[in-house]
């Protein structure tokens, strides 16, 4: 498949040469000079004698361009998220062996990189090399629900196979400019947002994450996010249902007049977010997948789209059940952990807990994060924080309620601009469109969740153990049931 994508991007290159492909806000690169700069960066690659290299790059061209060299120099790539903490950064450096640094010059020395010789490519000559599963070309961290990030080695096949499956989706919908609005470091841009449009010879902007209203690993500018989103105009977008909220409350009443394919995923998304963001004029789309799968799994489609599912597989992807509903995956699948030699299994089983109805997915929440009620019900958390940050005055929840008669929940504002009462209301809303059982019946206003207080992960995902240690105390008051 490797040896396929980069004869593509040839032929591309004779067939469309004018076509722009990377551009950001200094530089842009067309077909027809993609394959020389890519060539270049290859032989500097090979002349500085790079094994595994880690990325530290803001989003822009040269982000794009450097992963590309690194997967036809068959170098392992290990891009490093600048959410990452410095304690995490320093531990994926040892983790993964980096004995190549492409990144800033001061990260880079006080890591213990030589920055003599090369601006560009800092080495370091007592790098280890932990064993890696063979044909790994990425490793791509994964915080989980621990502070140290997990390594999930990826194969170039399996990248791009999936990069082809989306692009087939997307070709449907006629999409020719694709804009980056994710962390480059993170696998769903990088392999929906880079390699799917070079699959489709479109055209991909790649703005500075600043620029889109990125700030730091948490915070986002949501009026400078869509200034940036309505200046470019995409035919396509990646989304995470915050970012879409965020975005949506900054649209008033103009319905979008652009757009062909808008997906959002990476966590679940309340049905209320989906209908505010049709309504509006979004072409969204939901779609599940995870890092250990390469990325996307399965996907609503224009045409083939059912509210409260995440659609069905794309055509690389089998998705099964086992008896006990868990959802698991054939496919594209990762080489296995770094740094753990335990057989990869042929199906994937994910810990999320589904539904089929023919090949249509419908999730039904994770295995290990359920809780049950004082009354035996069982509530799915993730399931109840996605309705409370649909509303526009919530951007993270956090909600517990095991062996309690009612729940509680945990509230981060969208900003300073939140009151409490806007906030209770908020509240009120999601609870009307909840079952008595997993209605929020008290709240707390709080700081938000990110990785520098440990209560969140690296991408975003709560840290629930972390969050139960640190509020114990206010998990300790009563509660009793709230009314619709």
């Amino acid at each position: 498949m490797r040896d396929a994508f980069f004869s593509h991007l040839e032929t591309l290159a004779r067939c469309q040469p004018q076509q722009v492909t990377l551009a950001d806000a200094s530089s842009r690169i067309t077909y027809g000079e993609l394959p020389d700069v890519l060539n270049q960066r290859v032989t500097q690659l090979r002349r500085s004698g790079a094994s595994r290299v880690g990325v530290m790059l803001d989003n822009g061209v040269a982000w794009a361009l450097w992963d590309l060299a690194l997967m036809q120099a068959g170098c392992v790539s290990v891009p490093l998220p600048a959410f990452f903490s410095p304690a995490q950064l320093t531990h994926v450096l040892a983790r993964a062996g980096i004995d190549t640094l492409i990144g800033p010059t001061e990260f880079a020395r006080a890591q213990g990189f030589d920055t003599a010789h090369d601006e560009t490519l800092h080495r370091r000559a007592d790098a280890p090399s932990p064993p890696l599963p063979d044909g790994t070309h990425k490793i791509t961290f994964t915080s989980g629900t621990s502070g140290s990030p997990k390594g999930v080695c990826l194969g170039s096949d399996s990248q791009l196979t999936v990069a082809r499956s989306l692009a087939d989706v997307a070709a449907d919908c006629g999409v020719r400019h694709h804009l980056a609005l994710l962390p480059l470091a993170t696998l769903l841009e990088n392999v929906g947002g880079l390699y799917a449009p070079l699959w489709l010879g479109a055209r991909v902007t790649l703005p500075a994450l600043a620029s889109l209203g990125w700030q730091g690993g948490a915070g986002f500018d949501a009026d400078l996010g869509w200034r940036t989103l309505h200046e470019q105009a995409p035919d396509s977008l990646i989304l995470v249902p915050q970012l879409l909220s965020a975005l949506l409350t900054r649209q008033a009443g103009t319905p979008l007049d652009f757009g062909r394919f808008f997906a959002v995923g990476g966590a679940p998304v309340a049905p209320s977010l989906l209908a505010r963001a049709a309504a509006a004029g979004w072409p969204i789309y939901e779609g599940y997948g995870l890092s250990e799968c390469t990325s996307v799994v399965t996907l609503n489609r224009p045409g083939d789209t059912v509210p409260g599912s995440v659609g069905t597989p794309l055509p690389h992807a089998r998705v099964t059940l086992t008896a006990d509903g868990e959802v698991q995956v054939e496919g594209a699948l990762m080489l296995g952990y770094l740094g753990d030699d335990t057989p990869m299994p042929s199906r994937w089983p994910t810990g999320d807990l589904g539904v089929l109805t023919g090949e249509r997915l419908q999730l039904a929440g994770r295995r290990r994060q359920v809780f049950i009620t004082a009354y035996g019900r069982n509530v799915d958390p993730a399931w109840v924080e996605a309705e409370l940050t649909a509303d526009p005055a919530i951007a993270q929840a956090w909600v517990s309620g095991e062996a309690e008669p009612a729940n509680r929940a945990l509230l981060v504002p969208r900003g300073d601009w939140v009151d409490d009462r806007q906030l209770a209301e908020a509240v009120a809303h999601a609870n009307a469109r909840l079952p008595d059982y997993a209605r929020v019946s008290l709240w707390r206003r709080t700081a938000p969740f990110t990785p520098d207080n440990d209560l969140a992960t690296a991408n975003g995902r709560l840290r629930r153990d972390a969050l139960a240690k640190r509020y114990a105390a206010w998990l300790q008051q009563p509660v009793t049931p709230a009314t619709a």
